[in-house]
């Protein structure tokens, strides 16, 4: 066996091609989904703090800077990430529960 068709092996038995399928339509989707928290989500939040400015937050503990704000905002873009591909999950594979296997 020549090292190439190993390498085809290889490919074709750890599914590598659709895995690296499935992280570009992944990336392509977290863009558009932050996309949709950063410019439809975050401005209603940023109605009903008192501030108004609360993605750019930081809380000052001597010479630290914490980003609280910016962090807030990667946890919300996190759990909605997360719910849509739960959805996704849950509707296209058509199962009743998503279940590890």
């Amino acid at each position: 066996m020549t090292m190439i068709s190993e390498f085809l092996d290889f490919l074709k038995e750890y599914k590598v091609v659709t895995l690296a399928i499935a992280f570009i339509i992944g990336v392509a989707s977290t863009a558009l989904v932050k996309s949709f928290v950063d410019n439809l989500i975050m401005p209603c939040v940023s109605v009903i703090t008192p501030s108004g400015n609360w993605k750019e937050a930081v809380l000052t503990i001597g010479p630290i800077n914490l980003g609280i704000g910016p962090f807030a905002a990667e946890c919300i873009n996190f759990v909605i990430i997360a719910l849509v591909v739960f959805v996704i999950a849950k509707h296209v594979m058509k199962e009743e529960k998503v279940e590890k296997k």
